[in-house]
């Protein structure tokens, strides 16, 4: 059974006067995570490669090039070539493609319609590189977000664990980390988030147990999207929102 958020919540780091929601989006705002694993388990098996579909899970946030390091230090002893990453990351995104589109997640357009009537700025910050993100966005979730408050791939050095992906959200929305929430699913994008100072909620939607969000330092942990989204009244209330 759920438990309040009383019981959920530390007891303090409460945002003050909230102004913004950082949301990621894999895992969060779509359902595209189980496709996401199973085409990276192929495409990396393809190379010659084992990464369990469980392990990708552990590895989301990362930038691609970082991911497929990680496997080739451990297994080969060396990092790939730029040309070879570009190329295993090339058949993931192909393998990737072949999946029914991901849905977006329940709850989710109903917890950003909420945000929208209370006025709160909205960001997306993601580790994703799809050119046609923003369109797929709007379609979605039409009239939510605007390029000039999403940070994606394209725009940073350093992908999650680093904090650099959510320092440039604060910086794009002229906002204070005190003065936000991130809404996260990925142990790395927990530990990003912390890193950059941000009251983190995690919403659990895929198979890792609770703790591999919580040992990274989620402020408040939930199963779902819905879950979030039906709570949001009480939580807005603590957040001066």
């Amino acid at each position: 059974m759920q438990q309040s958020l009383t019981d959920t919540t530390k007891a303090q780091g409460f945002p003050q006067r909230l102004r913004a929601v950082l949301f990621d989006m894999d895992g969060v705002l779509y359902n595209s995570m189980p496709s996401h694993a199973k085409a990276w388990h192929r495409a990396m098996a393809h190379f010659g490669y084992d990464l369990p579909e469980q392990e990708a899970y552990m590895h989301e946030g990362r930038t691609g090039a970082s991911t497929i390091n990680i496997v080739s230090r451990r297994q080969r002893g060396v990092e790939e070539s730029e040309e070879r990453i570009q190329e295993i990351y090339r058949v993931k995104s192909q393998f990737f493609n072949e999946y029914p589109p991901a849905e977006p997640m329940p709850g989710a357009l109903e917890l950003l319609r909420k945000l929208q009537a209370q006025g709160l700025k909205i960001l997306i910050v993601t580790g994703s590189g799809q050119a046609s993100l923003l369109d797929r966005l709007n379609h979605h979730f039409p009239g939510v977000f605007c390029r000039e408050l999403m940070v994606t791939a394209f725009d940073v050095k350093r992908g999650k664990p680093d904090p650099e992906p959510y320092l440039m959200g604060l910086q794009k929305g002229g906002l204070r980390a005190e003065e936000c929430v991130v809404v996260e699913n990925a142990p790395l994008g927990v530990r990003a988030a912390k890193a950059a100072g941000i009251f983190t909620i995690a919403v659990n939607t895929g198979p890792l147990p609770d703790n591999a969000l919580t040992d990274e330092g989620a402020d408040l942990l939930l199963p779902s999207m819905q879950a979030l989204c039906d709570s949001w009244e009480e939580l807005s209330a603590r957040f001066g929102a």
